[in-house]
């Protein structure tokens, strides 16, 4: 295991991932760089929880409802020298773990963005209005923020150093869907060394709890943009 002497955590947030937690976890093991993987399930009322267990995962229960507590709870929880939050319901490929990793002798965190048109699958949940909402939103947290270039405000695939995570992990105020943005903000304005790279993005396996309709995306994506505002005169 470990890439380069660094252990490597990882991350899953879970709500209702019976179906597709267990094939998240193997295509990570399988990946032979991995040393642990921590579920952090957040009230499933499904059986996820029975799922993990057959697996050498790590189950966290995480009670207060929301993707941002959930994925606050597993990084508190991450031993490794490299953590890396991703989600479990099939968007995403374990193998593109060693893109990240290849980053991280020049950076000290890693974004994903699934807004590169040559790496989003057929079928996947990124039509044009998403595709071009993200670029929009992750453009203002460039600029407000004067970040390195930016595509993506939502991609949860990302990688972060130890040290690096205990210099905002105090910092996190957000809970709900739009962590991801408040996450890449504190990375800037803490002086994280960062980059973002194009990551594949497939099909989603069951209903996006978070963009899966227009008008709660839309909503999203105004929550997004009045933090970055609010965080730009704090």
């Amino acid at each position: 295991m470990m890439w380069q002497g660094n252990k490597i955590s990882i991350v899953l947030p879970a709500y209702n991932e019976g179906g597709n937690i267990r094939k998240a976890i193997d295509d990570f093991y399988s990946t032979k760089v991995v040393d642990e993987i921590i579920v952090v399930d957040n009230n499933s009322r499904d059986n996820t929880a029975e799922e993990v267990r057959k697996t050498k995962a790590r189950l966290v229960q995480e009670r207060m409802q929301g993707y941002g507590f959930a994925l606050r709870r597993g990084l508190k929880e991450a031993k490794g020298n490299f953590i890396v939050m991703c989600e479990p319901d099939g968007t995403f490929m374990a193998k593109d773990l060693f893109k990240l990793l290849t980053y991280t002798d020049d950076f000290d965190a890693v974004f994903g963005t699934r807004t590169s048109k040559e790496c989003i699958w057929t079928g996947a949940n990124m039509n044009l209005f998403l595709r071009l909402g993200n670029e929009f939103v992750a453009k203002l947290l460039e600029y407000f923020h004067n970040g390195p270039q930016l595509t993506d405000v939502g991609c949860t695939f990302k990688l972060i150093k130890r040290d690096a995570l205990g210099r905002i992990q105090h910092k996190f105020t957000v809970g709900k869907s739009h962590f991801s943005p408040e996450f890449m903000i504190l990375c800037i304005k803490n002086r994280i060394k960062t980059v973002e790279i194009p990551l594949n993005y497939r099909p989603r396996i069951g209903t996006s709890k978070i963009t899966g309709k227009f008008w709660k995306a839309f909503k999203l994506g105004l929550v997004m943009i009045w933090l970055i505002i609010a965080y730009k005169f704090k």
